[in-house]
């Protein structure tokens, strides 16, 4: 983001959501982020600015705390994202993968870092579906990158490669929320 022009301000307390244009709940363990969100008291402001139309990007574990919803287990999770997600739907840490991922609307594909990602396995009609991966085992394809109003989530890690395309998205929407 830095790369990209944005201060950038870590997020630990309610109080660091207050001036910010967007954020990002980054990868990592979704159940800890949870844990910490509660703890830190976090949720309930985060839901309302999300509410409120404040932009953000939930990549990997980031997605399933923004989700409505798990296949598996129980964790606080934000709702803000109407879907449902199968946590480590690729696999554990060895079937972590590198692949390109077309995603709509853009003429390159990108490269889509899968380490221990979900996958969506069920989107609501107001959740745009910008690019899908196929299930090797199955061929059911399973969207990996959405957004829905001002959230955006994606399964892969789009800050370990140098396409900053995904990032370019979340800024044009705080850009757009400003002049509003």
């Amino acid at each position: 983001m830095r790369s990209l022009g944005a201060d950038v301000v870590e997020v630990r307390l309610p109080k660091h959501l207050e001036a910010l244009d967007a954020f990002i709940i980054p990868g990592g363990e979704s159940t800890t982020i949870g844990r910490l969100a509660v703890l830190y008291g976090l949720v309930e402001p985060m839901r309302d600015a999300i509410g409120a139309g404040l932009p953000v990007l939930g990549t990997c574990a980031g997605m399933i705390i923004l989700a409505s919803g798990t296949l598996e287990g129980d964790q606080p999770q934000l709702g803000a994202l109407d879907v449902v997600v199968r946590r480590n739907a690729f696999g554990r840490q060895v079937d972590s993968y590198e692949a390109p991922i077309e995603v709509a609307g853009w003429s390159e594909p990108m490269v889509g870092v899968f380490i221990r990602a979900p996958w969506i396995a069920k989107a609501g009609d107001d959740v745009e579906v910008l690019a899908s991966v196929e299930d090797a085992d199955t061929g059911e394809s399973h969207p990996v990158f959405v957004r829905q109003g001002t959230v955006l989530a994606t399964a892969f890690h789009p800050e370990l490669t140098q396409d900053t395309r995904v990032h370019e998205m979340l800024l044009s929407m705080a850009a757009a929320a400003k002049e509003d």
